[in-house]
This record gives C-alpha cells, sequence and structure tokens, in this order.
C-alpha cells in the first residue's frame, strides 16, 4: 500500500534511511538531511510504502528545487518494484510545482544509477565529490513520463 507520510512515521523512515547499503549518509550530513525531511513533512509529500505491517520504502521531492530528495527501500525489500512505484509520485510533485524536468544526484557504480539510466534519467554533470547529477523530463503527466 502506498501512502502519504505522517510525522508518526519518522522513526522509521530515518531506519531505512540508515540502513541502505548504498549511498549511505556520512556523519556529517545526517543533521542536514533532518533539518530537509523536516521541512519536507511540512511542506511536500512523503510517500511511503507499507508491506508486512511496516514501511518498506519511501520517496520524497523538494518542490523549492526541483529536485527528487528521496527514494529508498529498506534492503529486505529491494528488486520488488517498490521503488519503480514510488518515483513516478515524488515527480508528480515536482511537476505540480511548476518544474518541467526533475534532478537528482547518486553515487557512479551504484545500482542508483543503473536504475536511473536504465528509467530515461541523464547525466548532466558531476557534483564535486562525483555524484552523479541527473534529469528527467516531467512536462507531461509524471505517471507515463517519469516511470
Amino acid at each position: 500500500m502506498i501512502r502519504k507520510a505522517t510525522r508518526a512515521d519518522y522513526s522509521r523512515i530515518s531506519e531505512i534511511r540508515l540502513a541502505v547499503q548504498e549511498n549511505r549518509l556520512s556523519s556529517l550530513k545526517v543533521d542536514l538531511v533532518e533539518r530537509v525531511v523536516g521541512w519536507l513533512f511540512e511542506n511536500s509529500t512523503i510517500w511511503v510504502w507499507e508491506q508486512d505491517g511496516a514501511i518498506q520504502g519511501f520517496s520524497a521531492a523538494d518542490p523549492r528545487d526541483g529536485s527528487i530528495f528521496a527514494l529508498f527501500v529498506h534492503p529486505n525489500y529491494e528488486r520488488r518494484g517498490i521503488g519503480r512505484s514510488l518515483l513516478p509520485l515524488a515527480c508528480e510533485i515536482l511537476r505540480a510545482s511548476g518544474h518541467a524536468a526533475a534532478m537528482l544526484t547518486t553515487e557512479p557504480g551504484t545500482r542508483a544509477e543503473r536504475f536511473y539510466r536504465a528509467d530515461g534519467w541523464v547525466e548532466i554533470g558531476r557534483q564535486d565529490d562525483g555524484q552523479i547529477i541527473f534529469q528527467k523530463v516531467i512536462r507531461q503527466s509524471a505517471i507515463r513520463q517519469c516511470t
């Protein structure tokens, strides 16, 4: 089941974010992520996938800058289509906020990189730390374009 997250979901969302095997958070970024997530709860939508009585994945988009802020699935639930189901919902938030394209970053050489490339995301650059910057057009319904 997919639904909008509530603040009561925060601890499980945090558990999933810290449990992932790739794109792990450095200790320096934990505080930044907590601040942004707080803003997203107040001003955007975080979507969650519930299965087996718990949240197993989540997505979030930041309408301020047109970025996909998060798309994470608990390691025990990977490769079940959860991310593929949650990503279009995050893209739709950005489209509804007026963005013509969505952006995101991920580490090179990861399954996430392969996932986004296979989904039609285009590399448009690299950050100073080597992260790949991807972009995808979302002008039309994100349900069709961002899947």
